[in-house]
C-alpha cells in the first residue's frame, strides 16, 4: 500500500487544505509528493523559534504531525475513513536557527486500524535535527 495520488491530489490542494489552521499560520508547505512520501517545510522564523533563535521542539512536532497526518490521509479511501493522531514522539537531535526545515514523511506500518509514520526533519544542509514517528488511528466516518 502506497500514497494514493489521483489527478485532484496535487501539491496546491493540499495546500487549501491547511487554509487557516496552525500549519498555515507556521508557514508549513508542502513541496514534493510521490507514492511513497510526502515533504514539507517550514520556515525558520519568529513563528517557530523560542527566545534562543533556535527552532523549538513543538514547531517541530508540528512540522511532524503536519505531513505525517496528511500523508497518512492520502493512504485510505477518505469517502470511508478517516486518519487521526494516536501518538507522536520526537527526538531532538540538532538545534535549527536560520533558513527552512524539512520533515519528510515515509510508512513504516499501513494497517487496518493503524498506521505508523517516520517523519525525519533536516535542516537546508540536509542535516538531520529531528526524528519522529506518529502512530495514526484509522476510523470508519459515521455517516
Amino acid at each position: 500500500m502506497s500514497l494514493i495520488i489521483t489527478p485532484e491530489v496535487t501539491l496546491e490542494a493540499l495546500q487549501l487544505r491547511n487554509k487557516n489552521t496552525m500549519s498555515e499560520w507556521l508557514g508549513i508547505e508542502f513541496i514534493e509528493l510521490t507514492s511513497d512520501y510526502l515533504i514539507a517545510k517550514m520556515p525558520v522564523d519568529h513563528r517557530t523559534t523560542q527566545p534562543l533563535g533556535v527552532v523549538n521542539g513543538g514547531a517541530f512536532c508540528a512540522l511532524a504531525e503536519t505531513v505525517g497526518s496528511m500523508a497518512a490521509n492520502l493512504c485510505i479511501d477518505r469517502n470511508k475513513y478517516v486518519a487521526l493522531g494516536l501518538d507522536i514522539n520526537a527526538n531532538h537531535i540538532r538545534s535549527a536557527g536560520k533558513g527552512w526545515v524539512y520533515g519528510k514523511a515515509t510508512q513504516l506500518h499501513l494497517g487496518k486500524s493503524t498506521q505508523v509514520w517516520e517523519i525525519k526533519i533536516t535542516d537546508d544542509e540536509n542535516k538531520l535535527c529531528c526524528i519522529s514517528r506518529l502512530t495514526m488511528s484509522v476510523i470508519e466516518i459515521r455517516k
